[in-house]
Order: C-alpha cells, then structure tokens, then sequence
C-alpha cells in the first residue's frame, strides 16, 4: 500500500487536481507542501488537529512539511463558513499568537536541518505595496469568477466586507511566494479552502507559465474538523492549561459511536489494517467503548505524551467502574463565602462547575434526570448540596466534575 493510497483508505482525500501526479509525489516523498494556521487564538485545538496528523504522517513518508503561520493573513481574516466578520486582533496579539503555535507544532513535526519549515507569511505581506499588489496580484483574479465561489456567496447576503474579499489573493499570493522561494509544489487545506488553493495555483501558471508545477489537495480537514472540538464550555485545546489532559481524555472517549472510527482513522497513527479489523467486530456497546478507549488514549498520548495517557486511561475505567477516582478529575473550587450553612444551590454549583451554560439551562438538566450528585440523581432544581469533602457532580453518563471549598 502506497502512502497516497492509505490517506484515502483512511478518509482523508477529499478532492486533488491532478490525483496520478500528486500521488507520485507523495509515494516519493518529493512533495514540498503547505498547510496554513491562522493565529486567532494563543493555542492550536481540535480543529487543527487533522492537519497537524496530516503533516506528521507526510514527513514519516520522506515529504517536505512547511507550516505556515498567518502572521499577514491574520490581520485580514478568512470569511470562509463564517457568518460574521472575525474580531479583528492587534499585531502584538498575532505575533504572539504565532509564538505559541510554533512551540505546539514541534511536538508534531520535526523541525529539524533539512526536513521542515515554519514560515510565516506576515515576512512578505506586511510589507507589500498596495497599488504593486494591485497591479502584480490582483489582475490575475476575476472578480465574476471570484463571486461564483462558496466562501463569497455565503456572505453576500449578510455582508461581505472589502477587507475579507481580499483573503483570497493574499492566500493565492503565499503560495506563490512558497513556491518561489521554498520549492513548495504542494498545498493541503479543508475542503472549504478549494477555492482559495486553486486561486494560488492559477496564480503561480499566470506569473510563471503554464509549465509551473504545482499541485492543490483538499482533505476533509474543515468540515470534520468542524464537527470536533466544541464543547459547552468551548473548544478543546492542545494546551493543557486551557484543556485539561483529563478534559481532553474525557473529549475524546465520549466522541458518538458514528465517529469513533472515522476519527481513529483520521488521527491516529494505528495501522489501518488493525482499525479495519476492529470496525468489522463493532457488534456490541463494549467493542465501541474499547473503540473510544484506544482514540482517546492515542490522541491523548500524542498531545501530552504517553505517561499522561495512561494516567488518563486510569483514571477514566476507575470512575466508569465506580471505584470513585477523582485524584484527575477537573475541579472547580467554591469559596466558603459564597456558601449558606455550609450549602450552594445545586443550580449555582452546575453553572459554576461549568456544566451548564446558564441558570435556565441547569433546572432544565436537572429536571430531565441528567445530573447526579455523588452518585445520586436529583431532580429537584431547588436542592440544596451540602459541601463537605468533595462533591462529585456527574452530568449524563459519562462526565464527571469534583467541586471542592477553598
């Protein structure tokens, strides 16, 4: 099995322009390829993910990865599958944003002499001139064609603003440069991205000729990439200080039966062959539960390392045993002012906990028999819990929070 072949067994090719070159690319490990962040937060999450796994695999193979930071792009915001304008960040904010991203990148790809780049494109953007963007750049794009395009036509009815139309030159204008000035000949993006890859293919054949070499691939990056990584409290990060290696194991394990092996597929790193044995015997609730075991101990594993993992794992079969281990359990600490003879609200405590967005939101669980408090299910939205030790709040099946008095 070639490498092309197995990120198409594994789900991960969604569209290429030129499949039998692309894949001789990759199978030869001559691909020089991009995949582009955009720095709107000081953490990668979920959503990142699937590209992070991606490069990682493509270097295993001998290619080239170029991560791509938008220190330029940042500042303009892609509108693509978004409703509203991005809330605009300062440069500081960028740049540090950027400093992050290169330090969690490393625990994925080896940045090493010769065998990947970190890039980031505010070098050349920030610096460009205006009316030369217009005259070298913009002539090459048509503007009837450019409205033809998802990502525009989504937003034209809402509001599309001058500033966000122009992310696609200035995405198609980094590929170029990549290719000039790296040897990039390959770009990965979301299926969302289509139309702003292909902008900078064609942008490198009207610059450079119709014999310039490269290639566009588009995963199912975004729009699974979408579906993961949203919680009630937000979304899951890479960073530990923001997800809990707990959180994170918790995320993982209680992903749907549909997605478990999408998922183990995508994202890790067990041969597919093993996956395909398993998905063939998912006959049963256990045969799904070791499914989601095994995801969340490998992604688990390759965020925060294995001896974490395993803490993890631990920690995840004694409380779905009962045996009440909460020494990882995320906790929420309730000062001793804000309690009554020793008591809070049940209400209070869920809002607080983070297990309920809003007051409303909390009677509603509660009067649905969704939430148990020390292994007993109330139903009562006016219950009173008394904190004494710790109080082990459980909301459906499968998440556990430990309150405490500080």
């Amino acid at each position: 099995m070639t490498v092309f072949e197995e990120l198409k067994r594994r789900g991960l090719i969604a569209q290429t322009t030129d499949e039998a070159e692309i894949a001789e690319l990759i199978n030869n490990g001559k691909a020089t390829f991009y995949i582009g962040f955009d720095p709107t937060a000081d953490s990668l999450h979920v959503g990142h993910f699937m590209a992070l796994c991606l490069m990682k695999r493509m270097q295993m193979a001998g290619n080239k990865p170029i991560a791509l930071v938008g220190g330029g792009t940042g500042m303009i915001g892609d509108p693509s599958g978004k409703s509203d304008m991005r809330k605009m960040l300062s440069k500081e904010d960028i740049d540090h944003n950027c400093e992050c991203f290169k330090k969690q990148m490393s625990r994925f790809i080896d940045f090493s002499e010769g065998k990947a780049l970190m890039v980031n494109n505010g070098d050349w953007l920030l610096n460009l001139n205006y009316v030369d963007v217009l005259r070298e750049v913009g002539a090459c794009f048509s503007v009837n064609k450019m409205l033809t395009f998802e990502c525009y036509k989504q937003r034209m009815e809402r509001g599309l603003t001058f500033l966000e139309f122009n992310y696609m030159i200035m995405q198609s204008y980094d590929f170029y440069k990549l290719y000039t000035d790296y040897g990039c000949n390959m770009q990965f993006g979301g299926d969302d991205q289509w139309a702003n890859m292909l902008g900078g293919t064609e942008l490198i054949r009207k610059k450079l000729g119709k014999d310039a070499y490269a290639m566009t691939i588009t995963l199912l990056l975004n729009s699974e990439g979408k579906k993961m990584g949203k919680t009630e409290k937000g979304a899951v990060w890479l960073d530990a200080e923001k997800t809990s290696p707990y959180d994170f194991f918790q995320y993982w394990r209680n992903v749907g039966d549909a997605d478990v092996m999408k998922c183990l597929k995508m994202l890790t790193f067990v041969p597919i062959e093993e996956l395909e044995e398993m998905e063939a015997h998912l006959d049963s609730g256990k045969a799904y539960n070791n499914a989601k075991e095994l995801l969340a101990f490998e992604l688990t594993k390759l965020v925060h390392g294995e001896e974490e993992a395993q803490k993890q794992l631990d920690a995840a079969r004694a409380i779905f045993a009962g045996a009440g281990n909460s020494e990882n359990m995320p906790t929420t600490v309730i000062p001793a002012a804000e309690l009554t003879d020793g008591a809070i609200g049940l209400l209070t405590l869920l809002v607080k906990a983070g297990l309920a967005p809003s007051i409303s939101e909390a009677r509603r669980l509660v009067q649905q028999g969704g939430v148990a408090v020390n292994d007993e299910k109330i139903t009562d939205p006016k219950a009173q819990i008394a904190m004494e030790g710790e109080v082990i709040l459980k909301k459906g099946k499968k998440v556990f929070h430990k309150a405490i008095v500080g």
